[in-house]
């Protein structure tokens, strides 16, 4: 899931954030339930993973507990089925399959208005996944971002939990999670929240800042300092 950002002046205007560039050819297999969870040929899988379940009624309800442990620090994701019951299904899939277990949060985004770390490639580039693709459930509640009178940039607050993507119903394994207010279309799937330890743990990634590179010269938007590594992620149960 290569990632893109496109920076106008002072303003951050996101185009493709988080994302990876789509197959050329169309997808030849997949579920047939309401999920539709979509082999990607030209984009195989960065660790061997099958299709999700995709039951005639997906769980819609409840709340699902996923412990994240860290090399720097423990996480505790709530996975909300109502919101996003698809995506949900598909991250405990690929939790229970062990395809996030040792892996490495590629990026970390430290614009004024965009403050994520990014996770979920097996093969740290940011291009990887798990070989399929399925719908977008996007949010429809999300705030205005203070000041934009056109009501196209919303509030993904601090704590959110949510998916890149490579463009419309292009979602995979990776996702973002959201250390500070920040400012995006509502074009990336909300599915959980991040508790408050996990919070701790994302403040401290931030705060050693990016490795600087002549990709990343000012700091902004790079791997993390402090190397974040996805032990083990293993759900808890619902509720």
């Amino acid at each position: 899931m290569k990632v893109t950002a496109l920076i106008a002046g002072a303003t951050l205007m996101v185009a493709g954030l988080l994302t990876v560039t789509p197959a050329q050819a169309a997808p030849t297999t997949g579920t047939s339930g309401p999920c539709g969870y979509t082999k990607t040929p030209d984009e195989p899988p960065a660790r061997p993973v099958s299709l999700p379940p995709d039951p005639a009624h997906t769980p819609d309800k409840g709340v699902v507990k996923v412990v994240v442990a860290t090399n720097q620090g423990p996480m505790l994701l709530s996975l909300d089925r109502a919101k996003a019951p698809c995506t949900v299904q598909s991250f405990l899939h690929l939790a229970k399959s062990r395809f996030y277990d040792f892996t490495t949060c590629h990026r970390l985004t430290l614009y004024p208005t965009l403050k994520v770390l990014q996770c979920g490639d097996p093969s740290g580039t940011g291009e990887g996944g798990p070989g399929y693709s399925y719908k977008d459930e996007l949010p429809t509640d999300l705030p205005n971002w203070p000041g934009d009178t056109t009501g196209t940039r919303k509030v993904y607050a601090r704590g959110t939990l949510a998916m890149a993507n490579a463009g419309p119903n292009t979602n995979g394994s990776q996702f973002f999670l959201v250390f500070a207010d920040s400012r995006l279309r509502p074009d990336y799937t909300v599915f959980g929240s991040v508790d408050r330890l996990g919070l701790k743990t994302l403040d401290k990634v931030a705060a050693a800042g990016t490795v600087i590179s002549a990709d990343n010269p000012d700091n902004l938007d790079g791997p993390p300092v402090r190397k974040t590594d996805i032990l083990i992620a293993r759900s808890l149960g619902s509720r």
